[in-house]
């Protein structure tokens, strides 16, 4: 039987201490493999070598350009990598614009070591990971905000809930169970709820869906 495939990581991280950890950590996981680390993102956007990584770290406060606006950049240079953004708090404005640019989890630092690879491996099979506490601001923040469709966007009820659902992580197969309806009933509303977005991935759904306030 053959082995999962090695998770590419790079990590976009200030602090050298911090940088310098996480390496290790992904590094010394087997099934995982730290390709490279970044101060800043201006670096992680001139880096020109090698194929691009399936999950890049990247922390929202950093020197120069913030984390927060690089997601965008960085998306638009690999746009099948994974942004899992770190913080060592959860500043609720940051939260909503890395999401909305792109990023498809949030992460606190002191998040524990297992936790955090457990993160990067959901973040690459497509779920969209976050630290509880981050996920009650996320909840908070766009429940102050009203639902907002355009005609084109209008999704049944059902889709909304299933989109719901991915945007807190949730497998096909969990959102199946949770909807109560069959796996292919999922992947028949996933392929309605990309077409009505206009987007192709289901990160670019998640974001979409925040920033127009369809889930909230």
């Amino acid at each position: 039987m053959s082995s999962a495939p090695t998770i590419r990581v790079a990590i976009v991280e200030d602090d050298s201490a911090m940088r310098e950890g996480l390496a290790m950590l992904i590094g010394g996981t087997p099934g995982f493999c730290c390709v490279d680390t970044f101060p800043t993102v201006e670096d992680a956007l001139a880096a020109t070598q090698g194929e691009a990584p399936d999950v890049v770290l990247l922390d929202i406060h950093l020197p120069g350009m913030l984390g927060s606006e690089g997601v965008r950049l960085l998306k638009d240079k690999h746009p099948a990598t994974q942004v899992l953004m770190l913080t060592v708090y959860g500043s609720e404005d940051k939260i909503f614009e890395s999401l909305c640019n792109g990023a498809c989890g949030y992460l606190l630092k002191k998040t524990p070591p297992a936790e955090l690879l457990e993160a990067i491996r959901d973040a690459h099979a497509g779920g969209s990971p976050m630290s509880s506490e981050i996920a009650r601001k996320v909840v908070s923040l766009l429940r102050r905000g009203q639902t907002v469709q355009t005609a084109d966007e209008r999704l049944t009820p059902q889709e909304v809930r299933l989109l719901g659902l991915l945007a807190e992580g949730y497998s096909y197969q969990a959102s199946a169970g949770h909807l109560n309806v069959s796996i292919n009933t999922v992947r028949d509303h996933i392929r309605s709820i990309y077409e009505k977005l206009q987007v192709h991935t289901r990160s670019e759904a998640v974001s979409k869906g925040l920033r127009r306030r369809i889930i909230f």
